[in-house]
């Protein structure tokens, strides 16, 4: 050890001895920390299933990562098995559709070079939707692989219409461009829900491996179907929507385990409802299965009804826009309250605790028999003197409040 006049600068070391390992623990003054195992003498099995867990899971694990992973790792694995086993069905498909008669090895090699032309197409136009899928990462992941599997459906069933090849391989690899660029650009959002001590690199690479053994297992399933039960156009058009199946329901639980924290107009509206209905606020790991990967733009209605993101002058009548300034003065939002909906406008700095400023605002006001202009002041009241408390547990909870995804990327400047 170093002096002990300057603690911050000592290293420390200790040793761990159980009835069947002894480790090494040392701390560098750096703040670097090893572990050295002594004697180990459990069983293979034991010491096999560890070094599975530090291959293939972040350094730590269970402990470095937020709830779920272990089931989101678990439908990923089954997701690329599953969809590694289609694309060979579906590239087969493609050669014979072609007037080719390939074996099992030429389609997995092939499959590599059909993944050019339309698909570049779809991935042009699916990049200029960037912001929504930051907004709502859950629910185009899970589109991402429905398009995957409606273009590979396309390959898989081409040979039914040989004249037809050059028409359904293009959009067969239009859609799949497209489910390509929606898989990357939700990946790292998903990746940093479960990212609990700053690991978001661990966590993606130890995520790459399992993906890319579960592809390479299903590559070999799919080669074993097409020599066998797939061999015929029949086998195909059973065991391809089966597999499909198991593809998207992996794809859906996966999502579901995701705890993402990040404020989007959904999980604000579920986090007021809940608050309103019980006092409490709801963590990710609370909503995370309550959220809608289907419908994420419902207005839920103990939440106030509120609809963001829609232009100022279909919004607010320009003949407002003073009269709502004066109500909610030095805000970063505005409301206007018709018959069915709330309409929210943001300015364009406004983060998610503006966004839950006006949320709150919009509940308490829908609350009352009719909305005037005394009943809006009386909700922005309540809403300040509840906000000074509220804010900080909702920070505790995990949720990030300094930034707000609405996906439609309509702000406004007054």
């Amino acid at each position: 050890m170093k002096s002990p006049d300057n603690p911050l600068s000592m290293s420390v070391s200790w040793t761990e001895t159980s009835d069947t390992v002894s480790r090494h623990f040392f701390f560098q003054p750096d703040g670097q920390f090893s572990v050295k195992v002594l004697d180990d003498s459990r069983p293979i099995v034991h010491k096999m299933a560890e070094s599975f867990v530090n291959q293939f899971f972040p350094s730590g694990f269970p402990y470095s990562v937020n709830e779920g992973y272990l089931r989101y790792t678990q439908f990923r694995a089954l997701q690329h098995f599953s969809s590694a086993a289609l694309s060979v069905l579906s590239t087969q498909s493609l050669l014979y559709a072609a007037g080719l008669r390939p074996t099992p090895a030429q389609a997995t090699a092939v499959s590599w070079i059909l993944k050019d032309g339309m698909q570049h197409v779809g991935k042009l136009i699916c990049s200029n939707l960037g912001a929504r899928m930051d907004s709502e990462p859950k629910r185009w992941r899970v589109l991402a692989d429905v398009l995957y599997d409606l273009g590979t459906g396309l390959e898989i069933f081409s040979p039914l219409c040989p004249p037809l090849f050059l028409e359904t391989a293009g959009l067969g690899n239009f859609a799949k461009g497209m489910a390509v660029v929606a898989a990357r650009a939700t990946r790292l959002p998903i990746y940093s829900s479960f990212a609990k001590e700053g690991n978001l690199s661990d966590l993606f690479a130890k995520g790459e491996a399992i993906s890319t053994v579960f592809n390479v297992l299903g590559l070999g399933a799919g080669i074993q179907l097409v020599s066998t039960v797939c061999s015929s156009m029949q086998g195909k058009m059973i065991v391809g929507p089966m597999l499909s199946l198991i593809h998207i329901y992996s794809v859906s639980e996966e999502m579901r385990a995701a705890p993402v924290n990040t404020l989007n107009p959904q999980r604000t509206a579920m986090i007021v409802e809940e608050f309103l209905k019980t006092g409490k606020v709801s963590s990710p790991v609370d909503l995370r299965y309550k959220e809608s990967l289907l419908f994420p733009g419902r207005l839920i209605k103990d939440a106030g009804n509120v609809k963001v993101g829609r232009d100022l002058h279909k919004a607010i009548k320009p003949s407002r826009l003073k009269e709502l300034k004066e109500i909610f003065p030095n805000e970063k939002f505005l409301l206007s309250c018709g018959n069915s909906w709330t309409d929210m406008v943001l300015e364009h700095n406004a983060s998610g605790e503006d966004a839950l400023r006006g949320w709150l605002v919009a509940a308490y006001a829908r609350s009352e028999d009719s909305i005037s202009e005394r009943v809006l002041q009386e909700a922005y009241d309540k809403m300040k003197s509840v906000m000074p408390s509220l804010l900080p547990e909702i920070q505790a909870k995990g949720w990030h409040t300094d930034r707000f995804l609405d996906g439609k990327g309509i702000r406004f400047g007054f």
